[in-house]
């Protein structure tokens, strides 16, 4: 059984690690603080570390905090004790200002990503971005009429995105491997395609489906 450990305890983390668990993982959830965690845990079963911790524990991480942290949270959890392990990338370069007609704003620009970011940053780290196009709700095993929706994913090893292709498949995703990390310009502000209909109309439970004729 692979060890999952999740960087962040928020909705996305908190949601991801009882997934992992549900699928039978072995999970562990970090936080800077792991004290506030004591009741999720309670109540998952799913034990709380600091990102350290959980970093040098696990065989898998889960890198889900908020884009602005992202590079801190590596740090705190050590780049060293994350050497090459799989980080999957949930995360996405929101700004702290509000959005504009729905649309949130992005501290990265059109050639560039977050992800590229971190890769380049943390070279030892093996990641791989995943689940960043969706809202946590429906992150585990979405249930629609029109069958299962698409995960975009990409990353520079191709070892690491076959393990994250056989997570998103059991986690009910067809996912579609759009290449190397550079793909992230791409798969980062589907992030802000899909929230639109969430900031304009309150829809919040779509998710995006590519069809092939």
């Amino acid at each position: 059984m692979a060890k999952v450990g999740v960087i962040g305890s928020a909705v996305v983390g908190q949601t991801l690690a009882q997934g992992f668990r549900k699928h039978g993982y072995d999970v562990r959830i970090g936080s800077r603080t792991p004290a506030k965690l004591s009741e999720f845990s309670s109540k998952s079963g799913i034990a709380a570390g600091t990102f350290e911790d959980v970093a040098k524990w696990a065989d898998v991480v889960v890198l889900s905090v908020k884009g602005p942290i992202a590079g801190d949270a590596i740090k705190a959890a050590g780049e060293a004790n994350l050497h090459g392990k799989i980080v999957i990338d949930t995360t996405n370069p929101i700004a702290d200002a509000p959005p504009v007609d729905g649309v949130i704003q992005f501290f990265t620009g059109p050639n560039s990503s977050l992800m590229e970011t971190l890769q380049k940053t943390f070279p030892s780290i093996r990641f791989v971005k995943a689940f960043s196009s969706v809202g946590a709700p429906r992150m585990v095993n979405p249930q629609f009429a029109s069958g299962k929706p698409t995960m975009f994913y990409c990353g520079n090893d191709a070892g690491a995105k076959a393990t994250v292709a056989k997570i998103l498949d059991q986690f009910g995703w067809e996912g579609l491997d759009l290449g190397t990390a550079t793909a992230a310009r791409a798969i980062e502000p589907l992030a802000q395609l899909w929230c639109i209909p969430g900031f304009r109309e309150n829809k919040w439970t779509h998710a995006f489906k590519v069809l092939w004729s």
